[in-house]
């Protein structure tokens, strides 16, 4: 089975850096390819790694779904799997890549185990509920989940030329988010299955800087308003989203809940509004 992997990376190099020297032992030529799909800088990130092969696609303009939709069309691999550049891959990343989609000809993607590089709360105390890292951890057993996480993920190539490309209206450099929830979301509506790989572990760094409210809100209003863009809600329904999502908020303050409660409420409240937002915008 031959896997193509492609990193979607803007303006991090150093990061860049550290995720291509973890995967580069675990990488085999004529069985797997590394594709770098960089987009939003002047000029490429320099990888000076002699020991390594790889195909580095450059973008000067931004837009994470249009450079991994171009690193499809160019790749070669049965699997295509997606990383984000801000990750370091476990020793047996790749093995375990292979394995699941060996043993589980039932499912047709892959959603990878993301756990934190540091403890949130030794980086940013209080702060850390903020964060708004991209963890997904289901335990230690394969199973069936309801969608990828765009951060770690994998796909079949039958099953994309299938369903298609990444909807290029979405994610970082587009519209900021939700492009996997609308690929998961296309999956299902064709009949595909998504699976849970445990031993397909990265570790997500902790920047600190990630540790604002303001941030937090300003993101989660931004995955409402993109919600809209692939979904269909009515006016009424998105009205009754923000009530609810307002009166749950407000009781987890009354009663002094945990910062981390208040936090999640805050978040539900604030993409509720960024569907408001989105009203009339979907085509």
């Amino acid at each position: 089975m031959k896997l193509s992997i492609i990193v979607a990376t803007h303006n991090r190099p150093a990061s860049l850096v550290r995720l291509v020297r973890s995967l580069a032992p675990q990488l085999h030529q004529g069985e797997h390819e590394l594709i770098i799909a960089e987009n939003g800088t002047t000029a490429p990130a320099a990888l000076a790694d002699e020991l390594l092969t790889l195909t580095h696609l450059h973008e000067r303009h931004r837009g994470k779904c249009q450079i991994q939709n171009r690193a499809i069309r160019e790749a070669h691999g049965e699997v295509l799997v997606f990383l984000d550049d801000d990750l370091t891959a476990s020793e047996s990343y790749v093995a375990a890549v292979e394995a699941f989609f060996s043993g589980h000809p039932e499912f047709a993607a892959m959603a990878g185990r993301i756990l934190p590089a540091q403890d949130p709360r030794t980086v940013a105390g209080d702060l850390s509920v903020y964060l708004d890292l991209p963890i997904f951890d289901r335990g230690t057993q394969v199973v069936e989940v309801r969608g990828v996480l765009g951060a770690n993920m994998a796909f079949r190539a039958s099953v994309l030329k299938t369903v298609g490309p990444f909807d290029e209206r979405l994610g970082p450099g587009a519209a900021g988010h939700e492009e996997e929830t609308e690929m998961s979301a296309r999956l299902h509506r064709k009949g595909f299955r998504i699976g849970y790989a445990p031993e397909a572990l990265v570790r997500h760094e902790v920047d600190p800087l990630r540790a604002d409210r303001d941030r937090f809100i300003h993101i989660s209003r931004e995955r409402g308003r993109c919600r809209m863009l692939h979904e269909q809600h009515s006016a009424l329904e998105v009205l009754s989203k923000i009530g609810i999502a307002w009166c749950r908020l407000k009781v987890a303050r009354i009663s002094r809940s945990s910062r981390w409660r208040i936090a999640r409420e805050e978040r539900r409240l604030a993409v509720a509004r960024g569907m408001f937002d989105g009203l009339g915008i979907r085509g």
